[in-house]
């Protein structure tokens, strides 16, 4: 499956950010999906990640209660809600897929990930 993820931007801290990402291909049903980021300097690590059928989501801690996970399997699309914005989160932003093993499979480590977007860069000011 090929990921296209949506335009990042920039956003003051406090605010709220969008991003999309579109999968092409007829099995995106087939994959759990995840987001991950990468700040500069640093490893990427996992965000979000949601099952095939949006019924099993999993956050990283620091973005629980803020960051919210969806999917759109007619649209072939998922898509992370992105509120309360600190300037932490600032980094390039992965959307990836993982062939799905069971109804509830929702990764969170990338190693799980076979299919990776392009990135996409949040930056988020003070």
């Amino acid at each position: 499956v090929q990921l296209q993820a949506s335009v990042g931007g920039l956003v003051q801290a406090g605010g709220s950010l969008r991003l999309s990402c579109a999968a092409s291909g007829r099995t995106f049903r087939a994959y759990a999906m995840g987001w991950f980021r990468q700040a500069s300097g640093k490893e990427r690590e996992f965000v979000a990640a949601i099952s095939w059928n949006g019924g099993n989501t999993a956050y990283e801690d620091s973005v629980k209660g803020r960051f919210a996970i969806s999917r759109a399997n007619a649209k072939n699309t998922v898509s992370l809600q992105m509120n309360s914005l600190k300037p932490e989160d600032t980094g390039v932003y992965y959307c990836a897929a993982a062939f799905r093993t069971g109804d509830s499979y929702t990764p969170t480590h990338a190693a799980a990930f076979g299919s990776w977007g392009q990135g996409t860069l949040v930056t988020v000011s003070s």
